[in-house]
């Protein structure tokens, strides 16, 4: 059975921090009618790496409107001020809420936002030339099936795990992503030595996790990077300009060459580790020196991993390679932990319009400055995409901080007036070259 098309302004598909925030910024805009689709029953966030003292590497500013909106009533001094902590959070004097109680807030806007609809499966969207509307076809929790149409479509579906190929030959038994790791605790407890392939920050929590596990008299751990450092996040104030809505518009007006070369430069903004994180592990490596018959630590950066498989032996066997003398060598361990991080992932809903999307000369799609994708010509309608543009608007992309700039320039772009005003002043530096001479 198939409901009647139901017609709206904006139908968003995915319903993580970046469309809820979407949603909740839609949600004070009296004459717009948005929609957010996601296929889970739930919003949940991150749980596979849910740890008890894990926090925010933003503070609370960065939440679904703040940056944009400081008085709406979906901000997370809302929230702690509707579940009576807004007092207890400001003596606590720590503006980055753990990890937990983001989820929290995130689960809490949600509540609130009819707009977003939960176990809402979409099957594909195709392009309407007569009607001038993207039609949407998704499936309920209950199988009942919904057609939906809109002018606008918001893809915000997110990232997933990423493990390279030099590890996908390994079995599941030996093999979890960080975003599994709370989920196979067993698996990790179980094993005689777990090796963590890959740094970041979610590689470094892990390793915290199994440092105290091993003065416990828990398992051999070993972690392997094949960056240059156990390198920091850059955090400082100027360097942290370059993660401003300034900076993102003067990355999109780059050559695509530029743009590519400079996200290659500039991992350790967003995949460098914070330094409360390195700290802790090296105060565990430290006090694993007060103990005795403590199973082996091995800590080893500038190491490629080339390929895996299981010996003999049934453990899994790494061929890795040591990038300063180019030595080859090999490592053994019962579980490898892929601290690889994440990939876009191209939807298959998005099939039947795939031939619409204009790519660049490295087939990614082009993006305009208001995080819409050009279009073939003569389609009116518009997609937009949330966290899929590194490629053109930089590293920043990702950063929950940006979400609700971005949100509000997608919204301004689909009323055709400033719905919400855009920061004009973001950063001190001025990134531009000056004006020629003439």
């Amino acid at each position: 059975m198939t409901d009647p098309t139901v017609e709206h302004d904006v139908v968003a598909v995915g319903c993580g921090p970046f469309n809820l925030g979407l949603a909740a910024l839609a949600s004070t805009v009296d004459d717009l009618d948005l929609v957010v689709l996601e296929e889970q029953p739930e919003l949940t966030w991150h749980r596979g790496m849910m740890f008890g003292d894990a926090s925010m590497q933003v503070n609370f500013l960065a939440d679904l409107v703040t940056l944009v909106a400081p008085s709406h009533p979906l901000s997370f001094l809302s929230y702690l001020h509707d579940m009576d902590r807004l007092y207890t959070f400001t003596v606590r004097e720590n503006f980055f809420p753990s990890r937990r109680e983001y989820e929290d807030y995130l689960r809490w806007a949600a509540a609130r936002l009819p707009s977003v609809r939960f176990s809402h499966r979409v099957e594909a969207v195709h392009w309407d030339d007569a009607a001038e509307r993207f039609t949407v076809r998704a499936v309920r929790g209950d199988g009942t099936r919904v057609r939906l149409a809109a002018r606008n479509l918001v893809v915000g579906i997110g990232t997933a795990p990423y493990v390279p190929a030099a590890l996908a030959d390994l079995p599941e038994d030996k093999l979890l992503h960080t975003s599994r790791y709370l989920y196979r605790t067993s698996d990790v407890a179980a094993a005689g030595k777990v090796t963590v392939v890959g740094s970041g920050q979610s590689g470094a929590e892990v390793v915290v996790d199994l440092l105290g596990r091993n003065v416990e008299g828990g398992p051999a751990v070993s972690w392997l990077t094949r960056t240059s450092s156990f390198a920091p996040l850059d955090y400082t104030k100027l360097v942290l300009e370059m993660t401003t809505p300034a900076y993102m518009q003067y990355f999109h007006s780059l050559p695509e060459d530029v743009r590519d070369r400079l996200v290659g430069e500039q991992w350790q903004f967003y995949k460098g580790i914070s330094t409360d994180t390195l700290e802790e592990i090296h105060e565990l490596l430290y006090r694993r020196q007060l103990e005795h018959g403590l199973a082996d630590v091995e800590l080893r950066f500038g190491t490629t991993v080339e390929s895996a498989a299981v010996d003999a032996a049934g453990r899994a066997l790494l061929t890795c390679r040591h990038r300063d003398t180019g030595q080859a060598f090999e490592h053994t361990t019962d579980l490898v932990v892929a601290a690889t991080g994440y990939r876009n992932r191209t939807p298959a809903f998005l099939a039947p319009v795939d031939d619409l999307l204009l790519r660049d000369g490295r087939g990614r799609p082009r993006v305009r400055l208001d995080h819409s994708v050009e279009l073939a010509e003569g389609i009116s309608g518009r997609v937009f995409v949330a966290n899929a543009e590194v490629h053109a608007h930089g590293v920043s992309s990702p950063n929950l901080d940006i979400g609700a700039v971005r949100n509000a320039t997608i919204l301004n772009a689909v009323t055709g007036r400033e719905t919400y005003r855009l920061p004009k002043k973001s950063a001190f530096t001025t990134f531009e070259a000056p004006r020629p001479v003439s």
